[in-house]
């Protein structure tokens, strides 16, 4: 039985999963549920992640695993991608923490509220603080990649795919990149992995 991907091809948070098994050239089977629609608040999905979140991976043997950054690592055990060293693995976790708490919800969230809700949606009040504090995250990140090729020593990890997930979109929340040169530099470096695969890539449904 192969693994199953529940996502939403928008999701920043579902392209790190779908970025990840295309670095690893790994096969699963693909199905979107449209979180706009109640996709995820069924109670087949309900079943499967209690949660009604996405992206949710269901493992061969039918057990789930849910929450993206959980996924991650997961699947990245025994890869390149995350390391042996028990600090670097530490500070691996440390930036996937970062991004969750200081990152994603300045600039995942005010993306979301952007693309996805009516321009009079009551949410918008929220977009000023918000991107005060995304851009004060994009900060910390341009000034940690200062010297660094990437964010865990020198090799490319699941903590730059956790990072670059909405990163890489963040214009999109009205988050201006120019002023975060080393970040740039970083989401170029990131772009030319083999394999690399886009936030548009639709995988094959099933």
């Amino acid at each position: 039985m192969m693994q199953t991907l529940y996502d939403y091809l928008d999701s920043g948070n579902g392209y790190k999963i779908r970025l990840l098994l295309a670095l690893l050239e790994r096969p699963y089977r693909w199905i979107e549920l449209d979180i706009l629609s109640g996709g995820t608040r069924t109670a087949a999905f309900l079943a499967k992640n209690p949660n009604g979140r996405i992206p949710t991976l269901e493992l061969d043997d039918g057990t789930c695993l849910a929450e993206s950054d959980a996924i991650l690592w997961y699947l990245a055990e025994g890869t390149a991608l995350l390391p042996d060293a028990r600090f670097a693995r530490a500070q691996v976790l440390q930036w996937m923490f970062f991004e969750q708490y200081s990152h994603e919800p300045y600039v995942a969230t005010p993306r979301f509220i952007l693309k996805h809700l009516p321009g009079d949606s009551p949410r918008r009040a929220e977009l000023p603080q918000r991107l005060t504090q995304g851009r004060a995250a994009l900060a910390v990140m341009d000034t940690h990649l200062c010297g660094r090729r990437y964010f865990v020593g020198e090799s490319y990890t699941i903590a730059d795919i956790a990072l670059y997930a909405y990163t890489h979109v963040a214009e999109e929340a009205q988050l201006e990149l120019s002023a975060f040169a080393n970040v740039r530099a970083w989401l170029a470096r990131v772009a030319a992995q083999p394999h690399h695969i886009p936030i548009s890539y639709r995988p094959p449904a099933s």
